[in-house]
């Protein structure tokens, strides 16, 4: 179906825009910033990152959108949040490319042989609940590892589509963000519940046990399929990935999980202590860790007393110093040897 023309051309002047920006001086300091901050060498200053996360439909009200085609829309969305940026004038880079992710079908199509439930209200707006699928040791036998088949067509289809708008402005690259449950916790409160899993610490800790030990199998088996696939690509999605090459040098231009980084956090495990943090999570988290090249890890969870179990992972490059997290702990313990992020709720900013 032919595209609206001025839906294109608006597409395409904001494309030259972010064009514009992604080729001058500044850019290229903001991206050495990050490079040099990931290597552990002292850049010129520490970059500032903003993230607005769900704020972004307040920062750029709907008003503002020409597009209404669904696709159009999704791109225009993508620069207007990079333009946005450079309003505030913040620190990320921007990438002189247009990314479209590697498309898979998987089975199970609902991912882990269960259905994941969504949040709903009771009857005439009464009171929000969420009913987990995992609510018996009997429902726990009908969990399934995934089978994930490269969908070269749709891949390829999805660049053609984008390449054919603005790849004269923004070279079209595919990517390949490794598939599965990064955040193993986030997968285990929506597959059981949040007040289920913690208190499945102390009252079914082998019920526990086993569905982090599936999430962790889940996650090596997406993870080996991609790879013998030989997708993985390097990606610089975020600025805390944006570095010096990572890992040896690829044989013949394959790319394995030690050319890359990888995020983790624990935050469903908050209110856990030091030790059950470890016990059920750390430990199966660290068993996808170590394939990886660099680790960041942490978000919004309070890491003052969990650091040590932190600073254990081998490979780890970059702590998240949350709000909640004592910065001074972080810094004693961090010392030289590792980068530290630290985040600043929105309240706390003095402007």
């Amino acid at each position: 179906m032919p595209y609206n023309q001025k839906e294109i051309d608006t597409i395409r002047e904001l494309a030259r825009r972010v064009a514009e920006f992604a080729a001058c001086k500044e850019n290229k300091l903001n991206i050495q910033r990050w490079k040099d901050v990931n290597a552990l060498r002292k850049p010129d200053r520490a970059p500032v990152w903003c993230r607005p996360m769900s704020c972004w439909g307040e920062l750029i009200p709907a008003s503002k959108y020409v597009c209404k085609d669904p696709y159009l829309h999704s791109i225009e969305a993508r620069l207007r949040k990079v333009l946005f940026k450079r309003e505030i004038n913040d620190d990320e880079p921007v990438d002189s490319t247009f990314f479209v992710e590697t498309y898979f079908n998987i089975e199970p199509k609902n991912l882990y042989g269960v259905e994941i439930a969504k949040h709903h209200s009771g009857e005439k707006g009464g009171a929000w609940s969420y009913e987990p699928p995992l609510k018996t040791p009997e429902d726990f036998d009908k969990l399934k590892l995934p089978v994930f088949t490269y969908n070269k067509t749709k891949t390829e289809d999805e660049m053609s589509r984008a390449h054919e708008i603005l790849g004269d402005i923004l070279p079209v690259k595919r990517i390949c963000v490794p598939p599965g449950a990064t955040q193993m916790s986030d997968i285990a409160t929506a597959l059981r519940g949040t007040t289920e899993l913690l208190l499945d610490t102390v009252a079914e800790p082998e019920l526990l046990h086993r569905l982090m030990a599936f999430l962790r199998d889940w996650m090596l088996s997406a993870m080996k399929q991609v790879e013998d696939a030989d997708l993985l690509t390097r990606f610089d999605t975020k600025p805390t990935f944006i570095s010096d090459p990572v890992g040896p040098e690829p044989v013949n231009g394959k790319i394995t999980y030690k050319n890359l980084w990888f995020h983790a956090n624990s935050q469903a495990f908050d209110q856990v202590s030091p030790e059950g943090w470890k016990e059920f999570d750390l430990k199966y988290q660290m068993s996808v860790m170590e394939k990886y090249g660099y680790v960041n890890y942490g978000c919004c969870e309070n890491l003052t007393h969990k650091i040590d179990g932190v600073l254990s992972i081998p490979n780890l490059r970059l702590v998240t110093c949350s709000a909640w997290t004592n910065l001074d702990v972080i810094i004693e313990k961090c010392a030289a040897k590792y980068a530290i992020m630290w985040r600043q709720k929105a309240t706390d900013v003095v402007f």
